[in-house]
């Protein structure tokens, strides 16, 4: 990325760290422009309050994420690597999350077989709400391939010394997206309807996803359930308690393991799990064979 400041930083973190699913993840759900795999890391790129830049993060090495942020300013590198550490939920603290979690004996040997696992961020809550429509009872795959029109059609160019691989773009803004027709989007009348409402209201500020009520505005729209809600509140506003009884892969898992399949059976098994249900979601996904919880190559 010629012509763009580099910084190179090493992001620190609380052992243990699985980096499996935490990777796996952020690379399995990827939106083509906006984030790749290359050269042996998570590339995406990201709004700085100068302008956009490039996140470079690979596995840790050496107790370490040897992160490389690519800035369009240099004085944007404090607000980088808050971003890199919220992606990657390196504040986290493993061993108050799994000596909770390790407290039940459906959990403890997921938790002893792969400790330290984190929950894939986002560097913006409006971006991830967005994405969060997009997958609604969809499969990954879909919703990475509704969420590639929109960058293509809505979001803005990369600059030139920033563009490297194939990202090329930032992810669109609300506002940017606010000119949205029905023509643009692949999908039922229903989430067309959720998807357009939702960014008006993140346009017009009648949705704020940093306010303390975010959730219960977020959940007052039209189509916007449950697992929206705790799917934000889990990978873009850090709530590590978020729980989502009702995700087919939660149910899968919750079959397999001899847990509750029924939400409510659910809800009330996990009450052991407070205040880290966010992280019980991870060691549940995890019993699934899922490409989100494998490395990537």
């Amino acid at each position: 990325m010629p012509g763009s400041s580099v910084r190179r930083v090493s992001l620190e973190f609380r052992e243990p760290l699985c980096p499996d699913n935490l990777w796996g993840h952020l690379v399995a759900t990827a939106v083509p422009g906006v984030e790749e795999w290359r050269d042996g890391a998570y590339r995406r790129t990201v709004r700085l309050p100068g302008g956009p830049g490039v996140l470079v993060l690979p596995p840790p090495a050496g107790g370490v994420v040897p992160a490389e942020l690519h800035l369009g300013r240099p004085d944007d590198e404090a607000a980088a690597v808050a971003l890199a550490r919220r992606v990657l939920d390196l504040d986290a603290d493993p061993a108050a999350v799994d000596g909770t979690l390790r407290a039940d004996p459906v959990l403890r040997p997921l938790v002893d077989a792969a400790p330290g696992r984190r929950v894939p961020g986002s560097p913006s809550a409006d971006e991830f709400a967005v994405r969060a429509v997009l997958g609604q009872q969809v499969s990954t795959a879909a919703a990475r391939t509704h969420a590639a029109r929109l960058v293509r059609g809505f979001g803005a160019p990369l600059p030139a010394d920033l563009a490297g691989g194939t990202l090329t773009h930032l992810f669109p803004t609300p506002h940017q997206l606010t000119a949205l027709t029905d023509d643009d989007l692949g999908m039922p009348a229903s989430r067309k309807r959720t998807l357009r409402g939702l960014v008006a209201a993140l346009a017009d500020g009648s949705v704020d996803l940093a306010a303390a009520d975010a959730r219960a505005q977020l959940g007052a729209l039209r189509g916007i359930g449950p697992w929206t809600v705790d799917s934000v509140a889990m990978r873009a506003l850090g709530d590590p308690d978020a729980f989502l009884p009702s995700d087919l892969g939660i149910r899968v898992a919750a079959r397999e393991l001899g847990l509750p399949e029924r939400d409510r059976d659910l809800v009330a098994a996990a009450e052991a799990w407070r205040p880290y249900r966010a992280y019980a979601t991870q060691y549940l996904w995890a019993a699934l064979d899922h490409a989100v919880n494998t490395m990537p190559g």
